[in-house]
């Protein structure tokens, strides 16, 4: 990002957003889809002649692969929000500013002392069988993602909630969450603790509603078009796995004279070069930037630019050898130029990360997060060599074990990892041996740590830097580095606690600082979001949380 793109992404902190987590890797799990190169708004070439010669305003997309799942509490990665975000609506829904603006609910009230949410749910809420959106709609869902049996990478994002965690720890039970359906349109939420930025981190898919009466009769309701239920500005009305969605305006949806489109198409492309040629050849409207037409591109009237709040970076497994050593791991990072990986490999206006945080968090001081902790990282080969032969020295090494650098499918992640290849290679003396798995297969090896050195992004769910931070305390889902330390999650604890924001702020640049001393993880470049649009395309909201909305969108 330009430093206008900084400037643009500083505009959202009143906000919301999310680390993808977070997962990540987008966070929230948003590593399986690179904004950069797949930011989802791009589509589908299967228009036909019919639909041409209609007056039907038919928006053609591209969401790269099939969604991991179309069930709010398992599809928590940028493929399936994008879908989500569209076919569904939580209580809150982010508005053209990136804020938490009404959604479902149409009123709420906070009681003094921050810790009680009463949501009033709009009388016109209709899901898209007809049946009326209720307050146990949410109750069932929020609970179903707390479930421990349900597995749901999001779950965390609950622990806001009082009896949460506990709750998806195995440790209590549904009846000690509280959230509570008081009357058909009265939705209770008991926090654990004050949080501010609460009605941004209910604006993430995972805390959309489920229609309970059709889960409880038919627990696959998901999987399929005949059977999926939304209560957002579109519905489901085709889905060919692995091909292509089809989404029809919603004639239940509560705000639907707002929506100006009639249907819009999704491909499922994985390759920036054919999506772009699709685009080139009117199959879609939108499309991602290939980083080698960068330069002739970039610049264009049709291309948008915008702030995608989040972070490309590679993963030490502390567990693995040779990567138990600090020095070892500094030495890694001082030996990568992120300059030139931003230039060079990724271009498309991306900016290089000298540290975790992304730009666009103001402070309670109103200084830019990033400017107050200022870069944690840096280019020095000669400190690199240094570090790693003190580390060596430490360990015992004559020569380093063998090492793999893993990374999941797509052609930007493998330029950037070869990129890094040979920057270890020039500036160590070090020859790792590169490794691409398909998603599915490289994330569970991730989780499992059985992967050394492997690839990760992570896309914000909510606006508040602990979103990122809070990803590496010890037991995390998000973890994934065998890292675990008293200190860091004390520092995290006060982070998402404290009640006096300077001191709540002072914890989390601390936390950073610690990260990029560790150097657990070695941050390379923030994302944006950078997107062909054909003409009479307007009105795409594209969140720096990780998902577009269509609900104004319109193809003129």
């Amino acid at each position: 990002m330009k430093k206008l793109l900084f400037l643009l992404i500083a505009v959202l902190t009143v906000f919301f957003l999310a680390a993808c987590t977070a997962s990540e890797d987008a966070g929230k799990d948003p590593e399986e889809k690179d904004p950069v190169e797949e930011p989802g708004e791009t589509g589908d070439g299967d228009a036909t002649d019919d639909e041409a010669a209609s007056d039907e305003k038919v928006l053609r997309l591209n969401n790269s692969t099939e969604p991991t799942s179309l069930d709010p509490s398992i599809g928590f990665d940028a493929v399936s929000w994008d879908p989500l975000n569209n076919l569904m609506e939580g209580l809150t829904r982010l508005d053209a500013d990136h804020r938490a603006a009404a959604g479902v609910a149409e009123d709420w009230k906070i009681s003094d002392d921050g810790l009680t949410y009463t949501f009033t749910i709009r009388e016109n809420a209709k899901w898209s069988n007809g049946d009326s959106v209720v307050a146990a709609d949410f109750e069932f869902a929020w609970k179903y993602m707390l479930d421990p049996e349900t597995a749901s990478a999001a779950a965390f994002l609950g622990y806001f909630i009082e009896g949460a965690e506990a709750y998806n720890s195995g440790e209590g039970s549904a009846d000690d969450v509280k959230v509570t359906a008081v009357d058909e349109k009265t939705l209770e939420v008991v926090l654990a603790q004050p949080t501010g930025f609460f009605l941004d981190v209910l604006t993430n898919p995972a805390f959309f509603p489920i229609n309970h009466k059709v889960a409880e009769a038919n627990p696959d309701w998901h999987t399929e078009a005949e059977t999926f239920v939304g209560n957002g500005p579109f519905k489901l009305e085709s889905w060919k796995h692995d091909e292509e969605m089809v989404f029809v305006k919603n004639e239940h949806y509560w705000d639907a004279s707002a929506v100006k489109l009639d249907k819009v198409h999704f491909a499922m492309v994985n390759d920036t070069n054919t999506q772009y040629q699709m685009f080139e050849a009117g199959e879609l409207d939108t499309a991602g930037i290939p980083p080698e037409l960068s330069d002739q591109l970039i610049d264009g009237d049709n291309v948008f630019i915008g702030p995608y709040g989040g972070l490309e970076f590679f993963r030490f497994n502390l567990e693995m050898e040779p990567f138990q050593n600090k020095k070892i791991r500094q030495a890694f990072s001082y030996a990568v130029n992120r300059d030139d990986i931003a230039e060079f490999v990724v271009k498309n206006g991306v900016e290089p990360a000298y540290g975790f945080i992304n730009p666009g968090y103001t402070s309670p001081t109103g200084e830019d997060f990033r400017d107050v902790n200022g870069d944690l990282v840096e280019f020095d080969p000669e400190k690199a060599k240094q570090l790693l032969e003190e580390g060596m020295a430490e360990e015992g090494y004559d020569e380093l074990p063998p090492i793999t650098l893993s990374y999941n499918t797509s052609d930007t992640n493998k330029a950037v990892a070869e990129a890094l290849h040979g920057m270890f290679n020039e500036n160590l003396g070090v020859e790792v041996t590169l490794e691409n798995q398909e998603w599915n297969v490289f994330s569970e090896a991730q989780k499992a740590l059985e992967l050394q050195f492997s690839r990760s992004s992570f896309i914000n769910d909510y606006n508040d830097p602990v979103n990122f931070l809070e990803s590496f305390i010890t037991d995390s889902y998000m973890n994934r580095t065998g890292f675990s330390s008293e200190e860091y999650d004390a520092l995290i604890a006060k982070g998402k606690s404290a009640t006096d924001e300077e001191e709540r702020w002072q914890a989390l640049y601390d936390a950073e600082k610690m990260l990029a001393d560790e150097m657990i993880a070695i941050p390379i470049r923030y994302y944006n979001t950078v997107v062909l649009e054909a003409d009479g395309v307007e009105g795409i909201l594209r969140h720096p949380v990780g998902y577009f909305d269509l609900k104004y969108a319109d193809k003129k």
